[in-house]
């Protein structure tokens, strides 16, 4: 083969090389393999099992969930006009919500011992998020009488909407009463349950009668115009332990004045964790049994 058949062989190689492989962009031959990775991945959401006492939830581990419960609700909520308790409790204009054991604001229990929650959704869910929603009732179905259901023409019932934070009413307040999930900061499993177990009835567990025992509150930290969000409760707390690990319990930062001051610290172990959002404890669950006696 002489020297031009040679040349042109090479350049013909080379052209088919430079289609085969991926073009690289300006923005690409700075960024490891290892980084582009996680970018593409962070993006993604992965689906986990939960495994509680031979049952298996699948709950969504999004982008966000390092975040704890208190930091995202209490953000997704700085553009809410509602008047809030606590930072997502609906302030009840017909009776006062500190006296809710008092008043029966339970949700009733059918013939068939099952204590049926009438639920709508919002047509402002996708279909993602009503998956989402579904999922994160599904454990109550599963493991406690309770037993959310799609609404036929039932008077007392929730109404799912996508408002402006995540808050919803104490206990059942008579028919039909919110439970806000605002599509971009709510819908995540944890905080679904969280808001679902206030329309059941339950308080913040920082807030239960007997918590001083538990947490320290550092009151320095707390704007004093928020300092009402911190007081105790009278609690039912079914003689069931405190639970650091409850999905109702707020994280460290909760309405702290100074960026990453603690307002609540555990005692006597400070290293404890709180604040999680990735959904109900066994306690939370067994709470909901006694309480509904199930």
């Amino acid at each position: 083969m002489d020297l031009r058949a040679s040349i042109s062989l090479l350049v013909l190689l080379l052209l088919g090389l430079s289609k085969a492989l991926p073009v690289m962009e300006d923005s690409d031959e700075n960024v490891d393999i290892t980084t582009q990775i996680l970018a593409t991945n962070n993006s993604l959401s992965k689906t986990l099992p939960v495994m509680e006492d031979g049952d298996e939830d699948e709950i969504l581990i999004e982008e966000s969930d390092s975040v704890d419960i208190t930091t995202q609700i209490l953000e997704t909520n700085n553009a809410s006009s509602e008047f809030l308790m606590e930072g997502d409790i609906v302030v009840p204009r017909t009776r006062n919500a500190l006296a809710c054991w008092n008043n029966q604001c339970l949700w009733r229990k059918s013939s068939n011992r099952k204590v049926q929650v009438p639920y709508t959704v919002n047509s402002q869910f996708s279909s993602n998020d009503r998956r989402k929603i579904q999922n994160a009732m599904a454990t109550f179905n599963r493991r406690t009488c309770v037993q959310f259901v799609a609404r036929s023409n039932q008077r007392d019932y929730i109404s799912i909407e996508n408002r402006a934070g995540c808050f919803s009413s104490l206990g059942r307040t008579g028919g039909r009463q919110v439970v806000s999930l605002n599509r971009r900061g709510c819908v995540y499993h944890g905080i679904i349950q969280h808001e679902l177990l206030h329309a059941l009835g339950f308080y913040h567990e920082q807030t239960r009668s007997d918590r001083d025992q538990y947490v320290r509150i550092n009151w320095n930290y707390i704007n004093p115009r928020m300092a009402s969000n911190f007081r105790k409760q009278r609690t039912n707390n079914q003689n069931t332990p405190y639970d650091y690990t409850s999905v109702m319990h707020y994280g460290r930062t909760a309405f702290t004045v100074q960026n990453g001051r603690e307002t609540i610290t555990p005692i006597p172990n400070r290293n404890v964790q709180i604040g999680q959002r990735r959904g109900m404890s066994r306690t939370d669950i067994l709470r909901i049994n006694k309480l509904y006696r199930c």
